[in-house]
């Protein structure tokens, strides 16, 4: 009888409490809380990273295959073949001489 009496002369203020408990948990934790925040900002910083070093990659890929299109890098050529064969001695020095 008594709790029923409080209940009832006390609606406002269980309300507001209910409300503010509300919102403080989903404010901390919840999809969109504060936790989530800061692993969302983690994993953002992660791909950052990794998108940087696929594009890199991708420039480095670029640029080796214009060496090897139709104006061909002959000096990379044989780069390619000293190193894929195995042909010639780590650090040989090549001379070139024009005749």
């Amino acid at each position: 009888m008594r709790l029923n009496k409080f209940l009832k002369s006390r609606k406002l203020l269980l309300l507001n409490i209910i409300l503010v408990f509300y919102v403080t948990v989903n404010l901390i934790g919840g999809e969109r809380g504060l936790i989530s925040y800061f692993e969302k900002n983690k994993l953002y910083k992660h791909y950052s990273e990794q998108k940087k070093f696929v594009e890199e990659k991708i420039n480095y890929l670029e640029k080796r295959n214009d060496l090897l299109s139709t104006n061909l890098d002959l000096d990379y050529i044989d780069y390619l073949y000293r190193q894929k064969f195995k042909f010639g001695k780590e650090n040989e020095k090549i001379i070139k001489i024009n005749n």
